[in-house]
């Protein structure tokens, strides 16, 4: 792996300026007010969202109380998906804080997973995680960790310690020498302008002819309504973590240093801002 590692501090320590505010119509016993939390990009709405739960729960009675679910503008935020996702493919447009609203009713079973414990991330994570290394090396690493390896990932990832979490991760973004990449990319590509949740093919990071392949090549070949006409205006926006890398940009290291901790690279297609 090649070591930009303040490229990986970067995406670790990214934060969202967030303000949590309650649906005006649950039932409150006094008035509730906005809390205000940098939320980390690389975990899960359920993951850091313990005080925002606290918080509201202190001006409602029990009874009022069923499972906590989060919405940003009528659209309801799946927590099994990275906080940094969420917010490149729903709101990287638009003013800071995110205003999100907090419900405690009506949980939407069409649109959202429960999240009944912490254990319930713990093993969407690790599933993600083992499903990234089957499509890079054939899932060889992660299943010559032992299970304290992969505890250490998923509590450096809960308690936020980039050093506990890269000690054992760097071995998921390790290859050959004489293969210059993975096996095939980890990638999902999501937008806003499809019914379709997200796609997910194989894709290898060297061609044929021993050239890396680009983020436009990838883009060209399974998503090309992403990319702009040689000679046509941008009508759409490629995000990871909330930048615009260079389409020429190799496959391989993104996937190596921007890739979230689930060892996945989530990019959003979306709509060219119109000033």
């Amino acid at each position: 792996m090649t070591d930009d590692k303040d490229v990986l501090r970067d995406v670790w320590f990214g934060r969202i300026p967030t303000c949590f505010t309650l649906y005006q119509d649950e039932i409150t016993e006094r008035e509730a007010e906005p809390y205000y939390l940098l939320l980390p990009r690389v975990s899960y709405l359920t993951l850091v969202t313990d005080k925002v739960k606290k918080h509201f729960q202190k001006v409602m009675r029990q009874e009022d109380i069923s499972e906590i679910w989060f919405e940003y503008e009528g659209t309801p935020l799946k927590w099994h998906y990275p906080i940094g996702l969420l917010f490149d493919l729903l709101a990287s447009n638009s003013a800071l804080p995110w205003n999100i609203i907090v419900h405690f009713k009506s949980f939407p079973e069409k649109d959202l997973l429960h999240c009944p414990s912490k254990d319930a991330i713990e093993a969407h994570f690790m599933s993600c995680m083992k499903e990234a290394d089957a499509l890079k090396h054939k899932s060889q690493v992660i299943n010559e960790m032992q299970k304290k390896d992969h505890k250490q990932l998923w509590m450096g990832l809960q308690n936020d310690r980039f050093d506990q979490f890269w000690a054992i991760n760097r071995k998921l973004m390790e290859y050959p020498a004489e293969e210059n990449g993975f096996r095939y990319i980890p990638f999902r590509i999501y937008q806003t302008t499809t019914e379709r949740p997200f796609i997910q093919k194989l894709f290898r990071p060297v061609a044929a002819d021993g050239q890396l392949h680009t983020l436009g090549d990838l883009l060209k070949e399974v998503c090309p309504s992403a990319v702009a006409p040689e000679d046509g205006e941008k009508k759409n926006q490629v995000m990871i973590h909330g930048i615009e890398p260079m389409l020429e940009t190799p496959l391989q290291w993104l996937s190596e240093h921007l890739s979230y901790p689930d060892n996945f690279l989530h990019i959003s297609i979306i709509p060219q801002p119109t000033d």
